[in-house]
């Protein structure tokens, strides 16, 4: 049962954090819109697509930057605890400093539970429309053309293009190569490959078949061909960006497929998926941090409290970008580079507490 420390500090500290929220996310709102305003007028973007794209950043915005809001939070309203001595009335009537963290820790959970319900359903969800819109109508054109695609689509099957663009879905110098017991059967060839939706076909420029035989091989040439193919146009045009817009269960099912295919993705889609994790579990690090750093009456007040803060806050950040480049750009285990921040943190999180418990 809840003592009434316990609902008052409790009310404090999701009171707090939304409060940060609502307050930071229109200001995120604000200057991305003002970033890329001119694109969206450039292209003449419709106002209803507008507002579900901003409301989907809004979501985006808060699932990237929670655990931060969070740190901050807490070291603001501990600190006012503190400079109004009231961490002082607790610890005096006997509350030990673990049992006064109790009500910081119940937050946390909370915070966690709705943070993984956040990374694992919600924020998949946000992340699809945002990324498609932001592709659609801010990148610019060579972005979106995907260059040197390869891929095996199935045990027997590989394709390439070496350009996909993806406004027109076309792409140039196509080639799928079938094979039977580690041996080529046919291959199929094209100068360029263009999607068409109404029925779901391929059509197929400058088409080439060659079946090898036993003795003689069988040639097939024709200017134009409509067609179907087993893979999906997503494989022609694999995005960075797929595995932020897939909830968990199929985040899974994607990463063993793309496993069998060798994707060069590969380490950004694991990375991904530990991060669903590693990012609510840092609520709990951060949590302890900031009420060690700001339980404490400082001679700065609240202004050293929350410059201390900021600072553990960004060599936080610092370190989960950089393990997360090198995962995604190296053959660096994405295990090690989610929760390597968190290990270190935690480390971090029990000295600064013994220390605060002097």
């Amino acid at each position: 049962m809840l003592s009434i420390l316990d609902k008052y500090i409790l009310k404090k500290y999701l009171g707090t954090f939304g409060l940060l929220l609502l307050l930071f996310i229109p200001i995120g709102i604000t200057v991305h819109l003002a970033e890329k305003i001119d694109k969206i007028l450039a292209n003449e973007v419709p106002i209803k697509a507008i507002v579900i794209y901003f409301l989907e950043f809004t979501v985006y915005f808060a699932n990237l930057l929670f655990p931060l809001f969070l740190f901050l939070s807490i070291i603001w309203f501990t600190s006012k605890l503190a400079n109004n001595t009231e961490v002082i009335a607790f610890l005096s009537s006997g509350v030990s400093y673990y049992r006064f963290l109790r009500p910081f820790i119940i937050g946390a959970t909370i915070v966690f539970v709705l943070g993984l319900g956040l990374t694992l359903y919600l924020a998949p969800l946000a992340s699809k429309g945002y990324n498609e819109f932001k592709y659609e109508y801010l990148s610019r054109k060579k972005d979106k053309d995907k260059g040197n695609v390869f891929r095996q689509i199935n045990d027997n099957d590989y394709i390439y293009v070496s350009h996909f663009n993806t406004l027109n879905k076309s792409g140039g110098n196509f080639t799928l190569e079938h094979f039977e017991d580690n041996k080529l059967v046919y291959k199929i060839s094209a100068t360029s490959i263009k999607y068409n939706e109404i029925d779901t076909t391929y059509t197929l420029k400058s088409y080439k078949k060659r079946t090898l035989g036993v003795n003689d091989d069988i040639l097939e040439s024709r200017k134009s061909v409509d067609t179907t193919f087993s893979f999906k146009l997503e494989d022609l045009t694999p995005v960075k960006y797929i595995a932020e817009t897939l909830n968990f269960s199929d985040l899974n099912t994607y990463i063993t497929q793309e496993k069998e295919r060798g994707s060069s993705y590969i380490n950004r889609y694991v990375l991904e998926k530990y991060k669903r994790f590693s990012i609510p579990f840092s609520v709990f690090i951060l949590t302890i941090i900031a009420v060690a750093v700001s339980a404490a009456k400082r001679r700065g007040g609240m202004g050293a409290n929350l410059a201390i803060g900021i600072a553990i806050g960004m060599v936080f950040v610092f370190f989960d970008k950089i393990f997360g480049t090198l995962a995604e750009q190296s053959d660096f285990s994405p295990l090690v580079a989610t929760w390597f921040p968190n290990f270190v943190f935690g480390i971090l999180a029990i000295y600064l507490l013994r220390n605060a418990k002097r």
